[in-house]
């Protein structure tokens, strides 16, 4: 029996409701349909450890193909059985479950998992057909589904830590014991605040791991700088959404541009990041600027309606990973962050990057 949670389970949702939908939907940074982007479908892959799965149509039937096999279903019963998934994952409490009348129907044309092939990057790939330019793209997609939690963009690791000088102080070690010893809720926007009523200056000094900062550096040379100042107005505020602390940042204008034309500097540099971790960056590997073969998300929504956002449409996908996406505190004990230390008669301390959807 396959069991799964609601993340996983999503992909399945997405797999049926897609192919009864016979057309994607392109969202805007507010999750709401844009009527005019509207892409039929001309068929959908999925990569599973038995081969690759094929739909496509014949007026109102699926035709699935699979190693030279080929079935025909009605689109009809993959709205049914889309509906009626939905309606149990709505109703589901527990981290894992099976769906027992699913997994028969997708047993019915030889499917036997919840997820893609973990070797393909892409969750789905789906062949379109633009209008615009009448051609027929095949788009890969990663699915990102709202009827679980919402899920990471950037996930924290020492590799996405950032480290900072605390000028203008010196402290024995009982002092620093004492600030590191601080374990409210907020503990570490209070050390923060404890540093600087002794007057610590906090400055950036680089990124922990060299290879993520060479990464940042290759989108963008300002980045580290720009996401430095970003992590410390997080860990310094109430600010939390991405778009009000660049927001923020912009106003103070850290790195002294010329803003007298209202250039989007701040938040252009960090689109460009934010897309780049979404397309296949990650903190711990050399990122050579080459996107992954998926090249958007589809979104799940919580009413089960499903949106696609694309490199295809640049703009639109930029402005979604921006408008919706939020900074968090990861485990400092872990990722070993938020604790002043010394070292050659310099007090350092360190902040962590993890960047989760709204």
């Amino acid at each position: 029996m396959i069991t799964g949670n609601k993340g996983e389970w999503s992909e399945i949702y997405t797999l049926l409701k897609v192919i009864a939908d016979k057309q994607l939907f392109a969202g805007d940074s507010n999750l709401n349909k844009i009527e005019n982007l509207i892409f039929p479908i001309i068929k959908v892959l999925r990569d599973e450890s038995n081969g690759t799965f094929e739909f496509s149509y014949d007026n109102d039937l699926v035709i699935v193909k699979n190693n030279n096999e080929e079935i025909r279903i009605s689109i009809n019963e993959f709205k049914k059985q889309a509906y009626f998934l939905l309606s149990k994952l709505k109703e589901k409490t527990s981290a894992t479950f099976s769906i027992p009348e699913i997994e028969q129907f997708i047993n019915s044309f030889n499917s036997h998992s919840l997820k893609a092939k973990s070797t393909v990057k892409s969750d789905i790939k789906i062949v379109i057909h633009d209008q615009r330019t009448g051609t027929n793209p095949e788009l890969g997609f990663s699915i990102k589904s709202q009827l679980g939690g919402a899920s990471t963009l950037l996930n924290a690791g020492k590799t996405t830590n950032f480290i900072y000088k605390v000028n203008n102080l010196n402290l024995s070690a009982e002092e620093i014991e004492e600030i590191n010893a601080i374990d409210t809720r907020s503990k570490i926007k209070d050390r923060i605040e404890e540093l600087k009523k002794l007057k610590g200056k906090f400055q950036f000094k680089n990124p922990e791991s060299s290879v993520f900062e060479n990464n940042l550096v290759l989108i963008d040379s300002a980045l580290p700088r720009i996401i430095s100042e970003i992590l410390l107005l997080f860990f310094t505020s109430n600010f939390s959404k991405t778009s009000d602390l660049v927001s923020e940042i912009s106003k103070v204008n850290p790195l002294g541009y010329n803003l007298e034309n209202n250039h989007p500097f701040y938040t252009y540099k960090i689109k460009r990041f934010l897309t780049d971790i979404a397309l296949g960056m990650m903190p711990s590997k050399v990122w050579t600027g080459e996107l992954d073969a998926t090249g958007g998300y589809l979104v799940v929504k919580n009413d089960g309606e499903i949106l696609c956002y694309h490199i295809y449409n640049r703009n639109e996908f930029e402005d979604y990973l921006f408008t919706n996406t939020k900074l968090e505190t990861a485990s400092s004990k872990r990722h070993e962050f938020g604790t002043v230390y010394e070292q050659n008669g310099q007090l350092y301390f360190k902040l962590n990057l993890q960047i989760r959807f709204l």
